[in-house]
């Protein structure tokens, strides 16, 4: 199972439009330069942390720990034989 490039592409087009569109609509002022590297930071930032999250769903570290029995009753309903060992 691969990344979908349907959210992919959604997402970098909002954290795109938040760190390119936005700092062109910032008030003038002593500090809209700032303002602007804020959000700049900010979209930067949070689309990172979006991406890592999301390729990290793809091959976790960690699956869910089965009971034996619970491990017996999917392989039951799915017709698929219960090797022991």
């Amino acid at each position: 199972m691969g990344a979908a490039f349907l959210p992919v592409l959604f997402f970098t087009a909002v954290w795109g439009a938040v760190g390119i569109g936005m700092p062109i609509m910032t008030p003038k002022g002593p500090h809209q330069n700032l303002i602007r590297c804020i959000l700049m930071l900010t979209a930067a930032c949070c689309w990172l942390f979006w991406l890592c999250c999301y390729m990290a769903q793809m091959n976790p570290l960690i699956g869910p720990k089965l009971k034996r029995d619970v491990v017996a009753i999917i392989g039951r309903e799915w017709n698929n034989k219960i090797v022991e060992g």
